[in-house]
């Protein structure tokens, strides 16, 4: 299993911490009238802001930190780390179709929708690869389990739950009174578990190179829709 360096650590954890900065610090800046529990996080980086150039900031450092850990983390397999990959380049996509100040934008609402749509589905990419079985040199313990973050049953959950929380998002829009506080709490949420998923990572790459003479377990317990040394 190939370890995480130490600087994915680093960007994962700098994802929360610049979303909560940055819709903080432009929050701030703005006029009595702005509400964070009633109005948006890109209300902040829109035509209409005082300094948009401060939340537009946070979403391309954010978007770089998203794509940075799908470079590095190579435990979630190539569809999970496109997945995100494609949540940090449409995060960054943002800036470039900020919100007017009066009515909507279709183009913005599009790239917003598709950056939460991946950043919410990356962690059901793991769960449905599907593989026969795992190869020690990839596996996370001798039983060939994987790091517990990619394990089917905690990724499948973990993408219903972001996406009940995109939901909400939506239904606040359509018709609520606290679309800000819905959508920090579902952006916010999508910002940690990348996080989880490096130090998921990075405590079965330890626990892997500290047992590495032990063998497989006959009966360890079933990767996929196989069971380890189970034929094709």
């Amino acid at each position: 299993m190939r370890a995480v360096p130490t600087w994915a650590v680093a960007t994962a954890a700098a994802a929360p911490a610049l979303l909560v900065v940055g819709w903080t610090v432009a929050g701030a800046r703005q006029g009595p009238g702005y509400d964070p529990v009633r109005d948006t996080i890109s209300e902040l980086a829109g035509e209409g802001a005082t300094d948009p150039w401060l939340m537009g900031g946070a979403l391309v450092l954010l978007g770089c930190c998203y794509c940075a850990t799908a470079a590095a983390l190579h435990a979630a397999g190539l569809p999970s780390r496109f997945l995100l990959a494609v949540g940090g380049v449409a995060t960054v996509a943002l800036i470039a179709f900020p919100r007017p100040q009066v009515g909507g934008s279709p183009a913005h609402g599009v790239v917003a929708t598709v950056a939460v749509l991946a950043l919410a589905l990356w962690p059901a990419g793991t769960a449905l690869r599907l593989p026969r079985r795992v190869p020690r040199a990839v596996a996370a313990s001798p039983a060939g389990r994987p790091p517990w973050a990619f394990r089917r049953p905690v990724a499948l959950a973990v993408t219903a739950v972001l996406l009940a929380l995109f939901g909400w998002s939506v239904a606040e829009v359509t018709g609520g009174s606290r679309t800000g506080l819905a959508e920090r709490v579902a952006a916010l949420a999508v910002t940690l578990w990348p996080l989880a998923a490096v130090l998921s990572a990075r405590r079965a790459h330890r626990h892997w190179t500290a047992r590495p003479s032990e063998p497989p377990r006959p009966d360890g317990p079933p990767v996929g829709p196989g069971r380890l040394g189970a034929g094709a």
